[in-house]
């Protein structure tokens, strides 16, 4: 048995960008959330506040699209980043408990 890493594979791309494409939107969302909430005054924040939540969520989503392709295979894609989105959604929830 050999302790060769395994190569990344390109046949699980579609998979892949799937997972990007709609988990990494989910993240996105989620994390925009919570910025909204725990950033400077709160979900009532200015003008300058608002903006940064918007434009956050298309960096957040190109990186994770971007970075979906490292995993070695569409399943832990999927696996991973719908984990990530269950902790980004409960602390999101969790806070709007909180503070709202």
């Amino acid at each position: 048995m050999s302790d060769a890493p395994v190569r990344l594979q390109s046949r699980h791309w579609f998979g892949k960008a799937c997972a990007g494409v709609v988990l990494g939107f989910g993240l996105a969302l989620a994390t925009s959330g919570l910025f909204a909430w725990l950033g400077p005054d709160g979900i009532d924040g200015g003008g300058g506040k608002i903006q940064f939540v918007m434009w956050w969520i298309a960096p957040v989503w190109c990186a994770v699209l971007a970075f979906v392709f490292l995993f070695r295979n569409s399943l832990h894609a999927w696996l991973w980043l719908g984990a990530a989105n269950a902790v980004a959604f409960g602390l999101l929830a969790i806070v709007r408990e909180v503070m709202g």
